[in-house]
This record gives structure tokens, sequence and C-alpha cells, in this order.
């Protein structure tokens, strides 16, 4: 097993369970001590674990204004990130005009659909437009809204607000920060959240994207009740009594086997 491959079944487990202990995960991986506190100290260096006697835990509970990097998202569940692009992207017909948000899921979905032609899309997220414009065939048009960049990488603001007010989308892929019955679609930042929500209202279907780790997470600003969504895409890691949860109030839901 690559280090890689190690490090995220630590992060899932960590997730899932609120830590793991150093004996477990040698038991479970097959492999030492030492390569186990290795990569644990490697997480840690990330922060996506807190090193703890014995093993690792979950970071502290975060602060609902709390918004991390993109490149510290983009570290976190690739597998199920990739598996919920390709079942997304599997939605797109060629000719289709498409908006994507801000977010390492949405990012994924982008590299998904480059291999679907004549698309346009609308995005106000900048590795978005960079993976589009590097990858995607001469027959795709990419339009970035503009505005004021947060940490996220995306773009928000009076400007991506005047670009998106005036468009009428086929489709709208959203990443969220957390999703929650009661919350809805949140997001730890009030600008982003505004954005978010004029997609939104641009778009003939939304199409939310967000593996089981966002489950239960409620950030500052809210952005949509869950009612509104057309069609979520997550992963099999999804706890049952979730899911039940979410077939009763959105219009479909996918869930894709993450292995």
């Amino acid at each position: 097993m690559l280090a890689r491959q190690r490090q995220d079944a630590i992060l899932d487990l960590v997730s899932r369970e609120g830590g793991a202990r150093v004996a477990d995960l040698v038991e479970r991986l097959g492999v030492s001590d030492m390569t186990v506190r290795r990569d644990i100290q490697v997480l840690a260096a990330r922060g996506l674990v807190t090193r703890v006697h014995g093993g690792a835990a979950a970071v502290s509970d975060q602060l609902t204004a709390d918004e991390p990097e993109f490149k510290v998202k983009s570290a976190l569940q690739p597998a199920e990130k990739r598996a919920i692009a390709r079942a997304a992207a599997d939605l797109v017909e060629p000719g289709s005009s498409v908006a994507l948000s801000a977010g390492s899921t949405t990012y994924a979905v982008a590299e998904a659909l480059c291999h679907v032609p004549r698309l346009t899309v609308i995005t106000n997220s900048l590795p978005v437009a960079d993976v589009l414009h590097s990858a995607a065939p001469p027959d795709t048009s990419v339009v970035l809204t503009g505005g004021v960049r947060t940490p996220s990488d995306a773009l928000v603001g009076p400007v991506a607000l005047a670009v998106l007010r005036d468009l009428h989308v086929d489709w709208l892929f959203l990443g969220v920060h957390g999703r929650d019955v009661r919350a809805g679609l949140t997001s730890p930042n009030m600008s982003e959240a505004e954005t978010d929500r004029a997609m939104i209202a641009s778009a003939h279907r939304l199409v939310v994207v967000a593996d089981h780790s966002k489950w239960s997470v409620v950030g500052l600003a809210a952005i949509a009740p869950i009612s509104e969504i057309d069609i979520l895409v997550t992963d099999d890691k999804l706890p049952e009594p979730a899911r039940r949860g979410l077939e009763a109030h959105v219009g479909r839901l996918i869930v894709v086997d993450s292995a």
C-alpha cells in the first residue's frame, strides 16, 4: 500500500470514529508501528488530524466561520470525490450549459467534464477555470465570473453577482461546506454563500456534489434548504439514517461506490 493510500485510510477512519490508535492502524494496514507514526505526523503537519498519545484524533470541531484553503480540502476524501465527479459528469449531455461553484469536489467534476464536448461552463472558481482551460476540448467555452478571491479560491462579491444575475444555465454543480436537514446547505463565508445563491437562481437544475464527511456540518451562512436540491450525489460511506433523511427531502439521491 502506498503512503498516500495509507494516509487516506487513516483520515477516513479518524473522520468516521473521531480517532484511531497506532496499534489498531498497524493491524488494519499491515505496516510497522514506525510507518503509521510517520503517516500520522505527515497528516498532522497538514492540519488534517491531531497527534495524541498512542494515535491520532480528529481536529477540533470546526467553527462555523472557519474556511479551509482549497489545497487542504483537496487532500480530503480524494477517492470519494473522483467517484462523485464521474457520476455527476454522466448527467451532462454534449452542448449543455453548466455552472460550477468553487470547491475541491467541483474541481473533480470539472476534470470529469473535460470529456464532454461543446460545453459552455460558467464558474467562480479559479482552479476549475484553469483545469478546463488546460484539458477541455477546444469547443468548450469557459466564463470566469470575476470578483474578490476567498481562501477557497472562489470569486465572490458584486462583480460575480452582476455576471450571474443575467444567466440561465442547464446545470449547476454546487459544492458545499456542510449539509444538514435542518440547517440546509451552508458555507463559512457569507459572500460565498450569497454568490452560491445567485448561481442557484440562474440554474434549471441544482446538483449538489458532497461526500459523506459534509453530513451534519453547519457553516455560518445559509445557502439553501435541502428541499431545493434536484439531485444529490454522495458516496456510500454516508450512514444509512442520513440516506433515509436525505431521500425524504431531495429530488433524487445518487450514492456512488467509493471503491
